[in-house]
């Protein structure tokens, strides 16, 4: 056993580097969409999908 992760150590250890920055992306995109902040990188003033992302929430009474 201690055979194979010496011989693998750099594909073990490079594979969890990457998992590790693709489960903070997902996080970093799950805040983001709680927050109602703009997923996609660019302002929503001048998006065309604007109102597909964020639909107006109906106002109180």
């Amino acid at each position: 056993m201690t055979a194979w992760f010496a011989e693998n150590a750099g594909t073990i250890i490079v594979s969890l580097l990457i998992a590790g920055i693709v489960i903070a992306v997902i996080v970093s995109k799950i805040r983001a969409k709680k927050q109602e902040k703009s997923t996609c990188g660019c302002g929503c003033a001048g998006c065309a999908m604007r109102s597909a992302c964020h639909p107006a929430k109906e106002k109180q009474q």
